[in-house]
C-alpha cells in the first residue's frame, strides 16, 4: 500500500475519533438548557465531560496537522475555500473552552448564565458546520486547474450540505443524550434516555437520507456496506436505549458515527477534494500529497507516539468512569450570620 493511501486512512481514523468523542461533548453542551433544569443539574452535565473534553479536541488538532504535513495542497485549498465556516468553528470552540474554564470562577447567577450561552452556541455551531463542510467535500466544490477554490461562501450552502449539517447536529445531540444517560444517575439519567429516543428517531431519518444521497452521488461498494452497517448500528443503539441499556446504546451510536464517517472517506477516495468544475482538476491522494520522505518520517512518528496517546486517553476515561448525580455537587456555603 502506498504511503499516500496510508495517510489518507490515518486522517480518516483521526476524524472518526474526533466525531465519536467530541460528538458527545457537543451533544452535552447543546443539551445544557434542556436537561439542566437548575444550576446544580447543569453542573452535573458539565462535570460528565469536564475531565475529557479538552483531550477529545486534540483529535481535530492532530487531523489538521496531519493534513497539513501529508497533503499540503488539500490543506491549502480547504482552508482558503472554507475560511469563513472554519473560522466560525474555531471561534465557537475557543468560546466554549473559555466557558468551561471560567463558568465557576464567580458565584454569580448572571455570570454563569452568560458562560452557559457560550457553551451552548460553542457546541451548536461546530456540530452544524462540520457536517456542512464534510458534505461539501463529498459533493465537490469549485476548484480550478491551479488547485484553488474559486467559489464563494454561498456555494457551500446547497441543500445536500445543509442536510449534512442537520445530520451531524442531530447525531451529536443523540450521542450527548446517551452519554449523559450513561454517566449520570437519578432523574437526569431517565430524562436523558427518553430524550435520546426522541432525538435519535429524527437523527436516524436524517442520517439515512444523507447517506443514501451520498451513496447515489459518489458512493462505491465499500461505502455502501459501511453505510448500511452504520444504519443498523444506529437502530441497535436506539433499541438498547429503549431497553434502558445505556452502555450498549452509547456503543451503538458510537459505532454508527464511526462507520458513517468511514463510509464518507471510502466514498471520497482517491479524491481528497473533488472539483465540481472538472473532475480532472480534483485534488487526489497523489497530486495533493507531500514527498515520500515526509510521509515516511510522519509514519514513524505516528507509530511511536499514537499508542502512548491512546493509552493515556483510555486511562483518563477509566479513572473518571463512575456515574454522577446531583448529590455529588457540593451546595454553596451559607453566608455567615452576623454576631449579635
Amino acid at each position: 500500500m502506498e504511503l499516500t493511501t496510508v495517510w489518507f486512512c490515518l486522517i480518516a481514523v483521526l476524524w472518526i475519533g474526533y466525531f465519536c468523542l467530541e460528538g458527545f461533548d457537543f451533544g452535552v453542551g447543546m443539551l445544557l438548557p434542556v436537561l439542566g433544569r437548575n444550576d446544580t443539574e447543569r453542573r452535573v452535565l458539565i462535570n460528565t465531560i469536564g475531565p475529557v473534553w479538552d483531550g477529545n479536541e486534540v483529535w481535530v488538532l492532530v487531523a489538521g496537522g496531519a493534513t497539513f504535513a501529508a497533503f499540503p495542497e488539500w490543506y491549502a485549498t480547504l482552508f482558503s475555500g472554507f475560511y469563513l465556516p472554519l473560522l466560525l468553528i474555531l471561534v465557537a470552540l475557543i468560546a466554549r473552552g473559555l466557558a468551561f474554564e471560567y463558568r465557576a470562577k464567580r458565584d454569580d447567577a448572571r455570570w454563569r448564565a452568560r458562560w452557559d450561552v457560550a457553551i451552548i452556541v460553542g457546541s451548536v455551531v461546530p456540530a452544524l458546520l462540520w457536517g456542512v463542510a464534510f458534505a461539501n467535500i463529498l459533493r465537490g466544490v469549485p476548484i480550478d486547474a491551479d488547485m484553488e477554490y474559486v467559489g464563494g461562501f454561498f456555494n457551500l450552502l446547497s441543500p445536500y450540505a445543509l442536510l449534512g449539517g442537520v445530520t451531524t447536529l442531530l447525531l451529536f445531540l443523540t450521542h450527548g443524550a446517551l452519554f449523559v444517560a450513561l454517566k449520570t444517575d437519578g432523574d437526569i439519567r431517565h430524562r436523558a434516555r427518553d430524550l435520546a429516543l426522541k432525538v435519535g428517531l429524527a437523527a436516524a431519518i436524517a442520517a439515512v437520507a444523507f447517506l443514501v444521497w451520498t451513496q447515489v452521488q459518489t458512493g462505491d461498494a465499500l461505502s455502501l456496506v459501511l453505510f448500511v452497517l452504520a444504519a443498523v448500528s444506529l437502530l441497535f443503539g436506539l433499541g438498547a436505549a429503549r431497553r434502558a441499556r445505556e452502555g450498549w446504546a452509547f456503543t451503538g451510536n458510537f459505532v454508527a458515527i464511526a462507520l458513517a464517517v468511514a463510509g464518507m472517506f471510502a466514498a471520497l477516495f482517491p479524491d481528497v477534494m473533488p472539483s465540481s468544475l472538472d473532475p480532472a482538476w480534483s485534488l487526489t491522494t497523489s497530486n495533493a500529497s507531500a514527498t515520500d520522505y515526509t510521509l515516511t518520517v510522519m509514519t514513524w512518528v505516528a507509530v511511536l507516539f499514537t499508542p502512548i496517546v491512546l493509552v493515556y486517553q483510555g486511562w483518563t476515561y477509566w479513572v473518571f468512569r463512575r456515574r454522577l448525580s446531583t448529590h455529588h455537587i457540593p451546595q454553596p456555603a451559607a453566608p455567615p450570620q452576623p454576631v449579635s
